[in-house]
């Protein structure tokens, strides 16, 4: 029996280290991914690959019954079992039928409307997802039993990690259970565990099947990504030359609906020949035309029992599981009768005639009511396998040694909340099955299952016969959701016509799989609690270029500005010092700042949604710090924990639409405030408004930005609009969490990735930013008084914005001869950051403004900048970057010279 790992393994050098049950229970496949090219394939899981139910249903059974040997019957009587969406939704419902005695939950992508989040968190994989809990009865996490969670593998652990954390801090437990079907961390990762379980002061076991580890040689992933690269190259080339009707290698009964990889390292002949080769128990050849057309789906009425959960969305207890049970053989027996065949069990058959070949075929995260209905049929003396559709897209290669043989491709059928998407099934087409039972609940029995690119279709050019089930889906009690149009059930439409149905349209391929937020220690100098980076870590990627390098493609056109840092500015001792007194003398200043704008928010967010808890979201970077100031600004002032993140916005290319779609799954749009530390010439402010108005998909967000200061009077909200020293626009990262400017660049951030930055761990030494808080926060009592007659002012005035500062630009633009107000920097924080990161050209300053501007002068001063000082100038300072540049416009050391 070849492994289902060798192709991978021999192409690129990964190897599974570990027990020797490991090549049994995984495969490898390749992925597009920036982060991972590999991806291990389970043979238990039922996700995947076809596999016997009573395989699949008994390895999380198994896994359950340790656990209640671990626990003891008293203890595991009072435990919660927790899957995660949508792998291991079934394999963690199996994992409470062996405990017995706990009720089960699962996370889930889908919001119910009328069913309020009790939480939420990410998966770190490559290709993970948001996560909701939607619990019918919010005690099921409040108690303080043993929380068994269940993931289908166990990797670096960052997922079990945050659900601890996020849940911990909810409802404390003094122990939880790790449950998966193998342990593949490293060492550091089980060292990362030990220390968080020893932190929270509990106690945290693990249960696996097997255990080991991947290894990885040097450049896997680049290598990876060529390969991927070049099979989907190859594979689109041979569609085209290759006529759908002929029936050649590839199995397509209808245009794109299926991937069949080639090894084109190995030739087009040998490719030719694999395409027929041996994919598990083939009837016919795969390159094979249906003899002929496509019999309508046969539509079967399972006769659910009432009030019985479709899955674990919003729990399933014990009681759930028992009816259920009883239900079982009166179902499958409805879906043996309508296809057409008697299980030998019942006496059943077709004389000598071969049984047929069935697959039980899942929905996402509804895996386990079609897995014991496949158990049930498989009990009867039925040939069945079991499988589930999935959100994640794996490059397919027919070859015995690969795990993804074949793929078909369909658009999403369930109206997800993140928008049209493609689906996949893997190793059902060419797989010689007779017959099909798609799975799905009612919410997803929709048009868009019927149309002639959907599922049904697609599975119908493959399989003679296809039937559907349709489970209905459970929504608590409590919850009156208005069900939108687009997904109510078509129950109305008929087998024999739905095949005729409308088309829906074919989406590009996007992921709703985004990483969890990074969190400190592992991603920034910040406390995980203080704020979560809705970014991807590129600390490995070499991003920084000379300045005067940077700035010449930047003005000529040759790159933008964000596919790049400048080289990190490493204060002199004297600097340092400039930052040390600044702060000293402002940090009241500051928090008097800090307070007014977020008691703004408070009093204004309350009038308008009663009970809802504002979620500050950090433009990153130089918004972070005070976002991280507000949310301790309302935890020292009324005990609340604001929910704190940090996105990237790039001027001229938009927000990072990606974390836009995580938070609108994750809290309420309408919730979201958008925090910034200044305003210049209000061009991001600008950029936010445009962003949300071009896209109907965030039109519950609001556009409006709050700021620390507001000098160029371009927002409602702020803490001040004077034009003063913000001590954390002295520096770069090392004010800043040790974080960098946000990245953005094609090959590095793709369609389905948060926006990049880097963490300098290396620059730990100078790291002030705790520093900075920290004095900020100090003050926070000697200013409340202050605070409140600041903001019971400001509620009464018109803060309309004037955009001020915006005319002041385009006057000095022109003034001086620029005619780009992209190279005019207003404001003590703007102009820092020219003097940091920009060619600067010549300084201006307000007459008489020395205290604000000791740092920019020796900035200037040790970048041979002039400072101009002027009278009528609406800022403090205004730095102007140099106009027209050249690297020959300065010296090699990058002093300023006169422009050309």
């Amino acid at each position: 029996m070849v492994w289902t790992g060798t192709w991978v393994a021999e192409r690129l050098g990964v190897e599974l280290i570990g027990d020797e049950e490991l090549p049994g229970l995984l495969g490898l496949a390749l992925r597009r991914n920036p982060k991972r090219a590999h991806l291990l394939v389970s043979n238990v899981l039922g996700k995947h690959v076809p596999q016997r139910p009573s395989v699949v249903r008994e390895a999380g059974y198994d896994l359950g019954i340790r656990v209640r040997r671990l626990l003891g019957d008293e203890e595991a009587a009072r435990a919660v079992v927790l899957g995660y969406a949508e792998t291991a939704t079934g394999l963690g419902h199996s994992v409470a039928d062996g405990l017995a005695l706990a009720p089960y939950l699962h996370s889930t992508r889908r919001p119910v409307p009328g069913v309020a989040p009790a939480g939420g968190f990410e998966e770190s994989h490559s290709h993970a997802t948001s996560h909701l809990l939607l619990p019918e009865d919010p005690k099921l996490l409040a108690g303080d039993g043993p929380l068994v969670l269940v993931d289908d593998e166990f990797s670096t652990g960052n997922t079990v990690l945050n659900t601890i954390r996020d849940l911990h801090e909810r409802h404390p437990r003094e122990r939880y259970v790790v449950v998966a079907l193998v342990d593949m961390r490293g060492p550091a990762d089980r060292d990362r565990l030990t220390a968080f379980a020893a932190d929270l002061g509990a106690r945290v076991d693990l249960v696996t099947l097997a255990a080991g580890t991947v290894g990885l040689p040097d450049g896997v992933l680049e290598k990876g990504q060529e390969l991927v690269a070049r099979h989907e190259a190859a594979a689109r080339a041979e569609a085209v030359a290759e006529p759908v009707a002929s029936g050649a290698a590839g199995d397509r009964g209808a245009a794109g609906d299926v991937s069949v990889g080639s090894d084109s390292g190995a030739g087009d002949a040998a490719a030719a020949a694999r395409a027929s080769a041996a994919l598990p128990a083939p009837r016919a050849p795969l390159g094979a035309a249906p003899a002929a057309p496509p019999r309508a789906p046969v539509r079967v009425d399972l006769g659910w029992p009432a009030g019985v959960p479709d899955g674990g969305r919003h729990g399933f207890t014990p009681e759930h599981r028992a009816r259920l049970e009883a239900a079982l053989p009166a179902m499958a027996a409805r879906v043996a009768e309508a296809l057409g065949h008697r299980p030998a069990a019942d006496g059943g058959g077709d004389g000598g005639a071969p049984a047929p070949r069935v697959l039980v075929l899942g929905f996402e995260e509804l895996m386990y009511a079609p897995l014991r209905l496949a158990e049930e049929l498989e009990r009867a003396g039925t040939d069945v396998r079991y499988s589930t559709t999935t959100r994640s897209p794996v490059l397919a290669v027919d070859d015995p040694g690969y795990a993804i043989r074949t793929r078909l491709v369909f658009p999403a059928h369930d109206a997800p909340a993140d928008g049209p998407g493609e689906r996949y099934a893997y190793n059902v087409a060419g797989a010689g099955f007779d017959a099909v039972v798609a799975v799905v609940d009612s919410v997803a029995d929709t048009p868009a299952l019927h149309a002639p690119d959907g599922l049904l279709a697609r599975l119908a050019a493959h399989i003679p016969h296809v039937v559907l089930a349709v489970v209905p889906s459970y929504v608590p009690p409590s919850a009156s959701p208005e069900v939108p149009d687009a997904l109510q059930p078509s129950d109305a439409l008929q087998p024999s016509d739905a095949l005729q149905s409308s088309d829906a349209p074919e989406a590009p391929e996007r992921s709703s799989m985004l990483p969890e937020p990074l969190r400190g220690p592992a991603f920034s100098s910040y406390a995980p609690e203080e704020v979560g980076w809705l970014l991807q870590d590129l600390s490995d990627v070499e991003l920084e270029a000379p300045t005067e390098e940077r700035e010449e493609a930047i003005q000529s056109g040759g790159a933008h500005y964000a596919e790049s840092l400048p080289v990190e500015y490493q204060p002199s001792e004297r600097y340092q010092e400039l930052f040390r007194s600044a702060l000293e003398a402002s940090a009241a200043r500051i928090a008097r700042a800090v307070g007014t704008v977020t008691e703004t928010v408070l009093a204004e967010r309350s009038a308008r949604r009663p009970g809802g808890t504002p979620v500050l979201v950090s433009l990153a970077r130089a918004g972070t710090p005070v976002g991280v100031l507000m949310r301790r600004w309302a935890r020292h002032r009324h005990g609340l924990e604001l929910p704190h993140y940090a996105v990237s916005i790039v001027r001229g290319r938009g927000i990072d639409a990606n974390a836009l779609r995580w938070l609108a799954a994750h809290h309420d749009p309408a919730d979201v405030v958008f925090v910034d530390g200044w305003t210049g010439k209000g061009a991001i402010t600008r950029e936010l408004a445009a962003a949300l108005a071009e896209s109907g998909e965030f039109q519950g967000f609001d556009p409006e930005v709050v700021v620390l200061a507001d000098p160029g009077s371009c927002v409602r909200t702020y803490g001040t609009r004077e034009d003063f020293l913000i001590p954390s626009a002295c520096l770069n990262s090392t004010v800043s969490g040790l974080i960098s400017r946000t990245v953005l660049r094609s090959d590095l951030v793709g369609p389905d990735d948060f926006h990049g930055a880097k963490f300098y761990r290396e620059l730990a030494g100078s790291d002030v930013s705790g520093v900075f808080l920290d004095a900020v926060t100090a003050r926070f009592d000697e200013v409340a008084d202050t605070v409140d007659a600041d903001v019971k002012e400001l509620l009464g005035t018109d803060r309309t914005p004037t955009w001020e500062g915006w005319a002041a630009v385009e006057r000095i633009s022109e003034e001086y001869g620029i005619h780009d107000v992209n190279l005019v920097k207003p404001g003590v924080g703007e102009t820092t950051r020219v003097l940091l990161r920009r060619v600067p050209w010549k300084i201006l300053a307000q007459r008489g403004a020395d205290a604000e501007l000791a740092h920019v002068r020796l900035l200037a001063e040790q970048r041979g900048v002039p400072v101009e000082e002027v009278d009528g100038l609406p800022y403090t300072c205004v730095g102007l970057i140099h106009p027209q540049y050249t690297r020959g416009a300065t010296g090699a050391d990058g002093k300023a010279v006169v422009s050309r």
